[in-house]
C-alpha cells in the first residue's frame, strides 16, 4: 500500500513494527492510529507488502507507520516478505518491537540488526497511550538536523536561485526549495527567490548583497560568476548532502572523480521513481559531465526507488541523488554499504560542483 500524503515520507519520523507472525502488529498500528488501515486476521501470512500509513504524533510531528510482514513465515511467500521486512528495517528511525510467545531467538537477532544500525528499540505496550509515550522518548533521542545548521542569522539576505527548467515538476516547487524557504522564514531570515536570469537585475535592486546564495547544482557555474564576492554560495543538494547522508564521505567521493579511467563503471543511485526527462541530471547531465573530465565514455546503470543492490563488486563510483524523498536512514544504509564496500559515493550537488571546479570554494562557506 503506498503512502497517500501531502507530505513526502522524507520528512517524517519512520517508525516500524517488526515480530513474528500473529503477534498482533496490525491490532497495535490500527489502535494507535484509530483507524483500520492494517488488515487484522487469525491466518498467519495476513499482512504481505508493508502498509505505510502517515500520521502526526506530537511532539515528534509527522510520523510514517510502517507495518511489516511477521518474521519466520513459512508460507510459500515467505522468503519475498521476509526481504520487504528488512529492507523496512534498514529505513526506521525507530523501531517497535511487538512481543510474542517462544521469539526470544528472532527477537535477539533483530535488536542486534538495530543496535549496529543505532536504531532505538521500543518494546510494545498492549496500551496504545502508553505506546505513544515510549514512541516520544525514543524520537527524543534522534539527533536534531537542520539544512542550514546555523548558516544564517536573523535579518540576513538570502537569495534562492530556482530554475524554472524542463526538470522542474509543473505548478510547483521542488522539496528542498520548499524545506529551505521555510527554515529561512523561521529564522526570520529576508528572502528573495529569483529564476537564474532574474538573479544580476535583483542583486542591483537591494541595499546590500545577499549575505549568503542558494541554487539549484545545475546553475552552479552561471550563479558563482554572477555573485557578489562578499556573498556566499551553496546548493540545495549540498545542503541535503548534509542533512540526509555524510557531507565528508561525499567530498571525499566526488575527490576519487579524477582517479576514473573510460569505460568506468557508475551507479546512479535515485531515491524515488520519476520518468525521466531527456535532460535528466543524473541520467544524462553528470554522466556527460564526467565522460568529459576523464576523456572518455562511462558505462551508467540506474537503480529507483527502495532498490539498492547489495552487491556493489565492480562500480568504480556511485552518484546518489539528494534524497529529497527519503529519509536519513535510507541515504546512510547506502553510504554505509559503499564504504564498507571500498567504492566512493557521492552526491549530484556535489559532484556537480566538483566537475564545475567549484567545490572548494563552495565548502568555505559551510
Amino acid at each position: 500500500m503506498a503512502e497517500i500524503s501531502e507530505t513526502p515520507s522524507g520528512l517524517r519520523t519512520h517508525i516500524g513494527f517488526f515480530g513474528r507472525t500473529n503477534s498482533g502488529k496490525s491490532t497495535l498500528i490500527n489502535a494507535l492510529v484509530g483507524q483500520d488501515v492494517s488488515i487484522v486476521s487469525p491466518e498467519p501470512g495476513t499482512t504481505t507488502d508493508p502498509v505505510y500509513k502517515a500520521i502526526e504524533i506530537a511532539p515528534i510531528g509527522p510520523c510514517l507507520l510502517i507495518d511489516t510482514a511477521g518474521l519466520e513465515d513459512e508460507t510459500t511467500l515467505g522468503s519475498v516478505r521476509m526481504e520487504k521486512t528488512m529492507q523496512v528495517a534498514g529505513m526506521c528511525d525507530v523501531a517497535v518491537w511487538v512481543p510474542s510467545e517462544d521469539d526470544e531467538a528472532v527477537k535477539q537477532s533483530m535488536f542486534e540488526f538495530f543496535r549496529q544500525k543505532n536504531v532505538p528499540v521500543v518494546i510494545a505496550a498492549s496500551d496504545a497511550d502508553k505506546l505513544r509515550e515510549d514512541l516520544v522518548s525514543a524520537a527524543g533521542e534522534l539527533s536534531s538536523r537542520t539544512l542550514l545548521q546555523g548558516m544564517v542569522s536573523e535579518e540576513d539576505i538570502v537569495m534562492l536561485v530556482m530554475p524554472q527548467d524542463k526538470q522542474a515538476p509543473k505548478g510547483r516547487l521542488i522539496l528542498p526549495q520548499v524545506s529551505t524557504l521555510r527554515e529561512l522564514l523561521d529564522a526570520h531570515a529576508r528572502t528573495v527567490c529569483v529564476a537564474p536570469e532574474q538573479m544580476t537585475s535583483a542583486i542591483s535592486m537591494l541595499k546590500e548583497p545577499p549575505a549568503f546564495i542558494i541554487t539549484d547544482s545545475q546553475v552552479f557555474d552561471y550563479v558563482y560568476e554572477r555573485k557578489p564576492a562578499e556573498s556566499r554560495l551553496t546548493s540545495f543538494s549540498i545542503l541535503y548532502a548534509g542533512l540526509k547522508g555524510d557531507l565528508d564521505v561525499f567530498i571525499e567521493g566526488a575527490r576519487a572523480i579524477d582517479g576514473l579511467k573510460p569505460g568506468a563503471r557508475v551507479l546512479v543511485a535515485e531515491s524515488c521513481s520519476h520518468a525521466p526527462l531527456e535532460e535528466d541530471i543524473g541520467r544524462v547531465k553528470i554522466p556527460a559531465l564526467l565522460s568529459k573530465r576523464i576523456g572518455g565514455e562511462i558505462t551508467t546503470e540506474v537503480v529507483a526507488g527502495k532498490d539498492f543492490p547489495e552487491d556493489l563488486t565492480g562500480y568504480d563510483l556511485i552518484l546518489q541523488c539528494g534524497g529529497c524523498m527519503v529519509n536519513r536512514r535510507q541515504i546512510m544504509n547506502r553510504v554505509e554499504k559503499a564504504v564498507k564496500n571500498g567504492v566512493p559515493i557521492t552526491n549530484y550537488g556535489v559532484a556537480i560542483a566538483f566537475l564545475k571546479g567549484i567545490l572548494e570554494k563552495v565548502l568555505d562557506n559551510q
